[in-house]
């Protein structure tokens, strides 16, 4: 059965590489967006570092500095074992102990505005990757929430608190299980936060994550809750890079004086 899949006890038949003289950053910036992927190259002084690769094609790793600090980032695929794939991967390339993982999510409570930001506190594990990484449960917590939230307070932006429910199954949301979830304390539903906390505890890595809240569930009828084209308030929206930036400079600041990190 799936919830018997991790095994800590023998070693893996194919290991990702880790490249001991890999650039050293200070965290990397992942998300699924090309339009932020684009936003970041016209805006910042970027260098790639190297390329991630999948059947489907490459991503580009980049590298750039901002107030004295170094940062990676790179787009990364939907659902949990593409994402997790680059995770693995990315340790070919550069080297940090730092993600800061952003995007989009659908919403579970009609009282959430669509664009808010929400912090994960524990996420439910809907998909099969995770119980490759992490011993089964339902839940796995999210171990950097109360940072992101500090962070959000700190810099005052509006956030909302929450679990969120990862599935790999987009199309098979079904009603029976929106409000089993919803009842349960959840507020989001994504493709890859329970395998990305599960990967980064596994391999030793702080992930810190935050979605943006999108498409509508808790209505009589699915809404997207965008028009057509629409960029600002949902996970194309640069400025929500411009807040996972901010969160990367604020751990690595916080770590860099003895605090949080």
């Amino acid at each position: 059965m799936i919830i018997d899949s991790f095994d800590d006890q023998s070693p893996a038949k194919i290991n990702p590489i880790v490249n001991e003289n890999a650039e050293t950053v200070d965290a990397v910036i992942f998300t699924f967006s090309q339009a932020i992927e684009e936003y970041v190259a016209e805006n910042y002084d970027c260098k790639k570092a190297g390329e991630l690769h999948m059947a489907h094609g490459a991503s580009s790793v980049y590298v750039f500095e901002y107030h004295g600090r170094k940062f990676g980032f790179y787009r990364t695929w939907v659902g949990a074992p593409a994402c997790i794939g680059t995770i693995e991967e990315l340790r070919e390339i550069l080297n940090t102990d730092k993600i800061i993982y952003f995007g989009g999510a659908g919403c579970l409570n009609k009282e959430i505005a669509r664009g808010k930001v929400m912090v994960p506190i524990e996420a439910y594990r809907d998909e099969g990757t995770s119980y490759h990484y992490a011993p089964a449960s339902d839940y796995i917590r999210i171990r950097n929430a109360d940072i992101v939230a500090s962070f959000m307070e700190e810099n005052g932006i509006p956030y909302v608190l929450g679990k969120t429910w990862t599935t790999d199954g987009f199309y098979r949301e079904t009603i029976n299980n929106f409000m089993k979830h919803k009842a349960d304390g959840c507020i989001s539903v994504e493709m890859e936060g329970s395998a990305v906390q599960a990967v980064c505890d596994f391999r030793g890595l702080d992930v810190y994550m935050f979605f943006t809240g999108g498409d509508l569930l808790d209505a009589p009828e699915w809404t997207a809750r965008r028009e057509k084209n629409q960029i600002k308030d949902t996970q194309h929206d640069p400025g929500h890079f411009d807040i996972a930036l901010a969160l990367a400079e604020y751990v690595t600041s916080h770590e860099k004086k003895g605090g949080r990190s």
